[in-house]
């Protein structure tokens, strides 16, 4: 039996994806992934997911929002299109953005201040903001502190960090994303523990494909492509974790993204 669920982070924009877009869509339909947010790491990636949700709109929506490893080509011009792109009635959140020390290809400077920007116009227009930290996390929790109190919602997506990290998130209110890291043996298997720490009204689910395909599903993927069909995979999983049934995690995780993002709604 399917579960309706929601994909919060869908990289449909990659290239990886352009040769079988509809059967890619038809599979997660077929897995009763119901809708996908296709998300924005550029100007040019977020118009190109506002123009897959445009193409695909009963399954899709997107975010608009530059990712730190393009901070260092931000100007204000980059800031007025954002606002911009931010309009169109498919576009559900900003971002996304954050900090990413991990490879540093933008400087941590850069990073800072076109984080600040984005949250400050997530925060103008008054719009749920989508989050990303990698061995950045005390500058991360930091800034976002600092905007915490005008943004209508946020969501640290991907979350793999430690347990003082989670509690840190939970402190400001942020809903937390999980991905297929949880099925992860090597690097994961602390998550197992920490998502019943979740309070399951800030529980959301993710693939973030093409990326993290779960290293425990049989078989693979052909060329190793995660895709949102694969999402019930990590559902039972996070399920198991927190020792839900399936069906009670669906709802609850379906329900969050739904409130969050504002699905079903005009805007």
């Amino acid at each position: 039996m399917n579960h309706e669920l929601i994909d919060i982070c869908f990289n449909f924009t990659h290239a990886s994806f352009r040769r079988d877009e509809a059967e890619v869509l038809e599979r997660a339909r077929d897995a009763g992934v119901c809708a996908m947010l296709v998300t924005g790491s550029s100007v040019a990636d977020s118009q190109a997911a506002i123009a897959l949700a445009e193409r695909y709109p009963d399954q899709l929506y997107a975010t608009a929002g530059v990712h730190p490893h393009m901070a260092e080509g931000w100007t204000d011009e980059t800031r007025d299109t954002l606002r911009e792109l931010a309009a169109h009635e498919k576009v559900r959140a900003s971002g996304e953005t954050g900090l990413d020390y991990n490879r540093n290809y933008s400087s941590p400077p850069a990073q800072r201040h076109v984080f600040e920007q984005q949250l400050a116009l997530a925060c103008e227009l008054e719009m749920p903001v989508f989050l990303h930290v990698r061995d950045a996390f005390d500058d991360f929790i930091r800034l976002v502190a600092r905007y915490r109190d005008r943004l209508p919602d946020a969501v640290v997506h991907c979350f793999t960090g430690s347990a003082d990290e989670l509690h840190a998130c939970l402190a400001l209110d942020l809903h937390v994303g999980i991905t297929g890291w949880i099925c992860d043996e090597r690097r994961g298997s602390h998550l197992r523990e920490l998502v019943s720490h979740i309070p399951a009204e800030r529980l959301m689910i993710e693939t973030d494909s093409p990326y993290l395909t779960p290293r425990d599903l049989r078989p693979q993927p052909k060329a190793r492509r995660n895709e949102p069909a694969l999402l019930p995979h990590i559902l039972r999983q996070v399920a198991a974790a927190r020792g839900a049934t399936p069906a009670e995690l669906a709802a609850r995780t379906t329900a969050n993204a739904r409130r969050f993002y504002r699905l079903g709604e005009d805007r």
